[in-house]
């Protein structure tokens, strides 16, 4: 069988071990990337495709003959379509959790990081302001404890599980959301409007889907407290982005950590990239990038392809 991995440098930057992908099929063709001009032809033979974020829409699809199985690199899979694959005959597998303790880690480095408030801290120092300063420490931020403050978290799955656990060792009482688009509250989440008025930081850790999109906009973040923090590193499109920037900017949110933007990598610009934003940390898409995570996320692949060479297929999509 032949396999083709589209975007291999999507999460391999020389530092990963693929023998495990290699034992369970041989007949590889490694790309480090692949534009949407290239997908046809280099998938037109393959009977396994990998890919991370590159698109296998319908129209790809068909002119795949011989493919069997398709290996999501990621837990999303909005890049492909799920209904053309179903109807070809065509296994989806994801991955999933190999990214749990780094985008926990990421979320408190983002939240500690704008409750110590170290950046503009490391900053001061390299100005020479402590040096300058006429007492012993300086002051010049206001730093917050997470103890006793209430963490709200909208997705209660492995890695909002994860985030509360923490959460909960540093003192923090938390609270959970009744999932979007649900109607009966379940094991006493509570809805938007009861829940982000009480909420001093609110993560977010559910897919984008048409019931999340735009999830936080104008009615959710006026409802949020003035000094509440907002943490994403779900998705982009959850928040609404520009009404999120306005919303840091005016005093009306304490401060905000995203990992993720609605269009990645963000060419054409995007609303929190701009440099008067305050109280905002924006990291690359990176929460899950530990090297640690991504070696994980290519032994699932190997248990994937395996599984589906075995008939029994694992981490099956749609």
């Amino acid at each position: 069988m032949l396999g083709v991995f589209l975007d291999r440098d999507s999460l391999d930057r020389g530092d990963l071990d693929f023998s495990t992908l290699d034992r369970v099929l041989p007949d590889w063709r490694y790309y480090p990337a692949t534009t949407p001009d290239q997908v046809a032809a280099r998938i037109a033979q393959a009977e396994v495709v990998i890919s991370n974020k590159v698109m296998l829409d319908a129209a790809t699809l068909q002119q795949a003959p011989r493919l069997k199985l398709i290996g999501i690199a990621a837990t999303g899979v909005n890049n492909v379509d799920l209904a053309a694959a179903a109807t070809r005959g065509i296994t989806v597998c994801n991955c999933r959790g190999h990214v749990t303790p780094a985008v926990v880690q990421h979320v408190f480095a983002l939240l500690l990081a704008l409750c110590t408030r170290w950046p503009d801290y490391q900053r001061a120092v390299r100005e020479g302001r402590w040096q300058q300063a006429s007492h012993f420490c300086l002051l010049d931020f206001p730093i917050s404890e997470l103890a006793g403050k209430t963490l709200g978290i909208i997705g209660y799955g492995e890695l909002g599980r994860g985030v509360a656990k923490v959460a909960e060792a540093f003192g923090m009482r938390v609270v959970l959301a009744q999932r979007p688009g649900t109607v009966d509250a379940l094991d006493g989440r509570l809805l938007l409007p009861a829940l982000l008025p009480q909420v001093d930081v609110l993560s977010l850790h559910c897919p984008l889907t048409p019931a999340t999109q735009g999830l936080i906009g104008a009615w959710e973040l006026a409802l949020m407290r003035r000094d509440a923090i907002l943490i994403n590193t779900a998705r982009g499109g959850l928040v609404d982005e520009a009404l999120l920037a306005d919303a840091l900017r005016r005093g009306a949110l304490g401060g905000a950590g995203v990992d993720v933007l609605s269009l990645e990598p963000p060419v054409t610009g995007n609303p929190l990239l701009a440099p008067d934003i305050p109280n905002l940390i924006v990291t690359p898409h990176c929460a899950w990038g530990s090297r640690e995570s991504r070696q994980r996320l290519v032994g699932q692949l190997a248990e994937n392809i395996l599984g589906f060479l075995s008939g029994t297929p694992l981490r099956v999509v749609g």
